[in-house]
């Protein structure tokens, strides 16, 4: 986390949190999703802004972490802005030489490998669960060929429950109100 977000954290301890306003889609990408996009219906059937910010996304990404209920956020400052996931905590990048990073850069070494009833392909590694990024299948199934990794078969909706992340922590929120003129 960065220094600059431990002292904002310090200094109001007691901001709150905000939920529905960012998404992690299955590529990677990170979303902001205004009012408006929210009141369109859930991540990802409506995503909102696609992020282009490089500097953005990489603090959104350099702070962000799970709370202990499995709930993803960012530490924006005092403010946890929790994530609503498309597919998975993580997307991993897979490399010509079989290394794995995660979509914020994260070089990490996977234990397990796992294959859904779509096809949809995902890694565990200490970080946690993550999705195979749709451009690196191919090598992925290079790596299954070269006997790197050997998928074991699961039911996508079991995989919140096995490694203990939340896809939507809006959705457990009681919904707001809308204002009044």
């Amino acid at each position: 986390m960065d220094d600059i977000v431990k002292q904002a954290l310090a200094k109001w301890p007691n901001v709150p949190h905000c939920y529905g306003w960012l998404g992690l889609d299955a590529r990677g990408n990170w979303y902001m999703r205004d009012d408006r996009t929210q009141a369109m219906g859930p991540f990802p059937a409506a995503k909102g802004s696609l992020l282009k910010h490089d500097k953005l996304i990489d603090f959104i990404q350099r702070n962000y972490e799970h709370d202990e209920r499995g709930q993803w956020f960012f530490q924006n400052g005092p403010q946890r802005v929790y994530v609503e996931l498309e597919a998975a905590p993580w997307i991993w990048r897979v490399a010509e030489d079989f290394s794995v990073r995660s979509h914020s850069g994260l070089e990490v070494e996977p234990s397990a490998c796992l294959l859904d009833e779509d096809g949809r392909l995902y890694l565990v590694a200490p970080l946690g669960l993550g999705l195979v990024h749709t451009q690196d299948v191919g090598v992925a199934a290079e790596a299954i060929e070269a006997g790197r990794w050997t998928p074991q078969d699961v039911r996508a909706a079991e995989l919140p429950a096995r490694f203990g992340h939340v896809m939507s922590p809006a959705a457990g929120q009681p919904l707001r109100q809308p204002a009044h003129p």
